[in-house]
């Protein structure tokens, strides 16, 4: 299951068995992810269209947004 949805799944089940800090930072990081794979569907259209210059550009956006995101 997605660890996103655990969190809130377990807020749900008991509102303070979660704090506030930690559904701030799921919301953070589930946003990052989300920006990610937008990142990689952009670097492959922008292959595929043969713009080399647009698709390197989505892929070091990429890379940053997934190392933002295993930090924390």
């Amino acid at each position: 299951m997605n660890k996103y949805i655990n969190l809130v799944k377990k807020w749900l089940a008991d509102p303070t068995s979660v704090t506030q800090q930690e559904l701030d930072d799921n919301l953070t990081t589930a946003e990052a992810a989300n920006a990610a794979r937008h990142a990689y569907i952009y670097a492959a259209y922008y292959a595929h269209v043969d713009d080399a210059d647009d698709a390197a550009y989505w892929v070091k956006r990429y890379e940053e947004l997934k190392e933002q995101e295993d930090e924390r």
